[in-house]
């Protein structure tokens, strides 16, 4: 299938962010850094002639409170959609990844692999999150800046490019960037880069 330009934004560190705790579907305030990255979003989005494009956020805290610094006074105009929010972890969320680890031990005995996300007991999974991402994308009738997560981020970009859930692990992250998904590729934009 054929998308539009995408400008994929994930929220900025938050409290659980920095505590190493899973978050989810539950939420915490953005961090100090967590604000200064989105700011630096938001320098990248101004660089933009974004007259035509579409905004889109998760309704979940931390990323309106991105969207707010990021979008600036076009945050206003940044629609909200549920298939948006971050992989629900079930009985995870709120837990350290370290109590997760200690619990589950052989979810992570193969590295630094993310499977274990498909895991969670009374969790979403990965290819439930794959379909809600892939029905938001083909909803999508014009060009699009989205404020999102990062879990949510990578499944939107294997849609993007055409590649099957389980490469979610294999795409780069981060916070304070912005993937712009152009022609069937990706390219991250940052300050300085």
């Amino acid at each position: 299938m054929t998308y539009p330009d995408l400008l994929i934004l994930r929220h900025g560190e938050t409290e659980w962010n920095r505590a190493g705790r899973m978050q989810g579907e539950a939420d915490s305030p953005l961090t100090d850094r967590g604000r200064a990255q989105a700011a630096a979003q938001g320098r990248l989005l101004g660089q933009m002639d974004l007259t035509r494009w579409g905004m889109w956020t998760s309704p979940l805290g931390r990323c309106l409170q991105t969207a707010a610094i990021a979008l600036g006074d076009q945050a206003g105009m940044a629609r909200q959609d549920r298939r948006l929010i971050e992989i629900t972890l079930g009985d995870w969320t709120g837990k350290l990844r370290t109590e997760i680890a200690a619990e589950a031990p052989l979810l992570f005995d193969a590295g630094d692999g993310m499977d274990w996300y498909d895991h969670a007991p009374g969790g979403e999974g990965l290819e439930a999150l794959y379909a809600r991402t892939g029905a938001f994308l083909a909803d999508l009738e014009q060009p699009a800046v989205i404020v999102t997560h990062g879990i949510t981020s990578r499944m939107m970009r294997c849609h993007y490019l055409g590649l099957e859930p389980a490469a979610f692990a294999d795409l780069p992250g981060g916070q304070g960037v912005i993937y712009h998904m152009a022609s069937g590729a990706q390219s991250c934009l940052a300050e300085g880069g």
